[in-house]
Parts: structure tokens; C-alpha cells; sequence
């Protein structure tokens, strides 16, 4: 059996290593990450958006999360799920994001 905790710790590192090119703060502190689901046999699914859905990385940056996560020990497969709804805002932002962004 996986141990979920430990799977999801190292899928969200890995999450942290992916990027928005315009802005310097990983997706993960971003807040463009909505849900990060795993079931018993190592399946993850991930909802997730981009700070707009004309973000010049829409194409490229769902393939690269997913390859990312994939390469994760203990995880079977991904299915990413990009959504616009609720859209970003700067809201989502963990504080530390908002702290490197300087806004706060």
C-alpha cells in the first residue's frame, strides 16, 4: 500500500520546481493548483489553472506539470484537469508568494 502522505509531500516538491514565466513564484505558491487528489493505486489527479487563459504557457505548461508528477516514485499515472473556473487572482497566493512578489 502507498503511503499518500508521504506521495502527495513529493508530488507537491515536484509541483514547486514548475513555473509561470512571468511571474518568479512556483505554481504551487501561486495558488494555480485547486486540488490535488490520490487514490490507492498511485493515480493523482490535479486541477489546476493559469494566472489567465491567455497565459503564453497554456499549451506548454499542463504537458510539463504532468511529466513532472509522473516522474514521481509511487506514481502510476496523471490526469491533469485545467479549469478557468473559479479564475486565478492574487488572492490564491500563499503568503510567501505574496512576500517574493512584494506584496506585503
Amino acid at each position: 500500500m502507498i503511503d499518500k502522505g508521504k506521495l502527495e509531500q513529493d508530488i507537491i516538491a515536484v509541483l514547486k520546481t514548475c513555473y509561470d514565466p512571468e511571474i518568479p513564484v512556483d505554481i504551487w505558491e501561486l495558488g494555480l493548483i485547486y486540488e490535488l487528489k490520490i487514490d490507492d493505486e498511485g493515480n493523482v489527479y490535479i486541477k489546476m489553472t493559469l494566472t489567465s487563459p491567455h497565459c503564453p504557457v497554456a499549451e506548454s505548461l499542463p504537458p510539463e506539470v504532468k511529466h513532472k508528477v509522473q516522474s514521481v516514485k509511487g506514481v502510476k499515472d496523471v490526469y491533469i484537469d485545467l479549469v478557468w473556473e473559479p479564475p486565478w487572482s492574487m488572492d490564491k497566493m500563499s503568503e510567501e508568494a505574496k512576500f517574493e512578489l512584494g506584496f506585503l
